[in-house]
């Protein structure tokens, strides 16, 4: 953007680095002298109260020679009282996230399905289509129900020792561990996963399927494309994306919301273009510039290829052993413009990757002259000051840190979810269900594909999967298909529904979006047809998209790119994900706003609109006041 070099003029300026953190060295030359037993311990830093009373340490080394004095610091402070008053503080908190919430309800198919047909069991031993070894099985429940490190080096996988990523479990023990700040990951709550038999996950399949024959149409050819007529005609059809309970799709479905999210009607996922502004804009880390265009896969029929798609190489995968294909890449680097570039951009993305991206944008929007600048979030207690600014503390190096620290609380509520409560099948395994229940004289047939909603075979999605695969599973984007642990929530949304709180709590971002990337030399902007270039976006919404908004597309972009797109996560896998992220958010905000010296009440646009309010009420923390969050 072309503010890159703009300077701060005002204090409302978010600073990250560079000259806002350099300071000059006071000389001490005219300070009094103030020697203290305190200061001496402190400046003997790890050596042991216990060495220092017994004589054991050397003073000049430690002092710096004959000429060397003890002294105070040179602010004074009671380090006791610290001690005490970061005892209580963490103590208060503790306090305040001591919540049992009970034992969490699955979804019933775990006991439904006594052949384990209805559950997750990717990577462990199969005898056959869809049938899990029941030693193999067992043998993960044992272990995540003991918790003990040694059961779980003792599951039992299809591929013992493989070096292949999806060889071995995906990280279960993640779903056990502690943290110390926000909610225990135990205490985090979300519906229960959609049942296999439900008209809702029906919806969903149909939809991969309807996705994976899509992956290579870009996003801005959808009105104009004859299998999107079909696909919408198709999704507006099904039973539960017309029913009162569908709270997950636009309804009714059209070319300009297919494949969109919703967490309420009309929000900003269905507003702009389809990729949201955070993947596209210029923006910069430090020094290095970031222009956001990636290495994408071949199309399909270009070079590139779908996976997984006879039975025995679902067999062979769904067992932990290796692929028989491999992606291949496009040489030229793109803008993210269809299905298959989002799948390739999740297949290797950090996690919290689009969401630091999406906070460099913002801070450049911060640096732009006063009069154009995006605003902090009017609960910033610097707005206004004419002495200071926000660095290490509500300011740039805050929002910088808190992100990535938000993605690790994040992946272990989303863990907990997934391997403990809820083991929700893969939209590959469900596809397994499909061609078994459609392929004559399978033997034995799973259970749960004797329960599928009438809906997904009825769709009229699965004549042309047939005709265009040669079977009825569900085409990967990836030749690994999904990961190596459970749906439900995905990893992704939850992080993304983290880091865009923490975001919010840094920015105003009720702000339009557009009147900022028009002041930094840009405009609202989307992915030419090749996706080499970028084209102006000329809607009639444009001016109205929120900061809000598009951060709540970047979690369905990411989301959805590795879910719907690349086939690996059900729809409402990533809208309760990125609500439990943000659920996780809050209490984490809540648990630091004391640890501030700075008073502030901070409010927070939620992705369902609503509002959350995060306040230490202007009490420092030695008063041990409890924060408020309400929503």
């Amino acid at each position: 953007m072309s503010s890159r070099d703009s300077k701060a003029e005002s204090e409302e300026m978010l600073p990250v680095g560079g000259e806002q953190a350099q300071h000059d060295n006071n000389s001490d030359a005219n300070l009094p002298e103030n020697p203290s037993r305190r200061s001496f311990l402190g400046k003997a830093g790890g050596l042991t109260a216990m060495a220092l009373a017994a004589g054991f340490v050397p003073l000049e080394p430690l002092l710096g020679g004959k000429e060397s004095r003890a002294e105070a610091s040179v602010i004074t402070y009671k380090s006791n009282q610290r001690t005490n008053d970061a005892f209580s503080y963490r103590s208060t908190e503790a306090h305040n996230e001591q919540i049992d919430i009970g034992v969490l309800a699955d979804n019933g198919d775990a006991a439904k399905f006594t052949d384990h047909s209805g559950t997750w069991t990717k990577t462990l031993k199969h005898t056959s289509l869809e049938i899990v070894d029941p030693t193999s099985y067992n043998s993960l429940v044992n272990a995540l129900t003991t918790g003990n490190f040694t059961d779980f080096q003792n599951i039992i996988v299809g591929n013992p020792g493989g070096s292949n990523p999806t060889a071995t479990l995906n990280g279960p023990q993640g779903a056990l561990a502690f943290d110390l700040e926000g909610l225990d990951s135990h205490a985090t709550n979300i519906p229960p996963a959609p049942s296999v038999t439900t008209a809702e996950t029906a919806a969903e399949q149909v939809e991969h399927y309807w996705a994976a024959l899509l992956r290579d149409v870009n996003f801005t050819d959808y009105a104009t494309n004859s299998v999107v007529a079909q696909a919408v005609q198709d999704l507006n059809n099904l039973s539960f994306v017309k029913g009162t309970a569908n709270n997950e799709y636009p309804f009714p479905v059209n070319a300009g919301n297919l494949f969109r999210g919703q967490i309420f009607k009309g929000d900003g996922n269905v507003q702009g273009p389809y990729i949201s502004q955070f993947l596209v804009q210029p923006t910069s880390f430090g020094a290095l510039p970031i222009e956001q265009r990636y290495q994408a896969f071949f199309p399909r029929g270009g070079g590139g290829n779908d996976f997984m798609t006879t039975v025995q190489e679902f067999i062979n995968v769904e067992s932990g052993f290796p692929p028989s294909a491999s992606l291949v890449f496009d040489a030229t680097l793109r803008f993210l413009r269809n299905g298959r570039d989002l799948a390739a951009y999740t297949h290797v993305d950090v996690l919290h990757q689009a969401y630091f991206v999406a906070f460099l944008i913002l801070a450049e929007l911060n640096s732009l002259p006063p009069a154009v600048r995006l605003p902090l979030n009017p609960g910033n207690p610097y707005i206004g000051s004419k002495s200071e600014h926000g660095f290490g503390t509500l300011g740039g190096p805050d929002a910088a840190g808190t992100i990535p620290e938000m993605a690790t609380r994040a992946l272990k509520a989303s863990w907990f979810h997934k391997w403990i409560v809820n083991l929700r099948q893969r939209p590959e395994e469900y596809g397994g269900l499909v061609q078994a229940k459609l392929t004559p004289n399978v033997n034995p047939l799973p259970q749960a594909a004797s329960a599928l909603h009438a809906d997904v075979f009825n769709s009229t999605v699965l004549p042309i999967i047939k005709n265009t695969f040669g079977s009825y599973l569900l085409p990967q984007a990836f030749p690994e298909g999904a990961p190596p642990h459970p749906c439900y929530p995905t990893g992704h949304g939850t992080v993304g529904g983290a880091c865009i709180t923490a975001i919010k709590f840094f920015f105003d971002c009720n702000q339009p979006i557009r009147k900022f990337l028009v002041a930094a030399g840009s405009d609202v902007m989307q992915p030419s047809s090749d996706g080499t270039t970028l084209v102006a976006y000329t809607g009639s919404d444009r001016d109205t998209l929120t900061i809000n908004g598009e951060l709540s597309k970047l979690a369905f972009n990411i989301s959805f790119g590795h879910g719907i797109h690349a086939g690996i996560h059900f729809r409402s896998s990533t809208q309760q994900s990125i609500l439990l992220g943000e659920q996780v958010a809050l209490s984490v905000l809540q648990d630091r706003a004391d640890g501030y010296n700075e008073p502030f009440t901070i409010n927070i646009t939620k992705f369902d609109g609503t509002t959350a309010t995060i306040t230490n009420h202007g009490i420092s923390p030695s008063a041990q006041t409890t924060t408020t969050c309400t929503v």
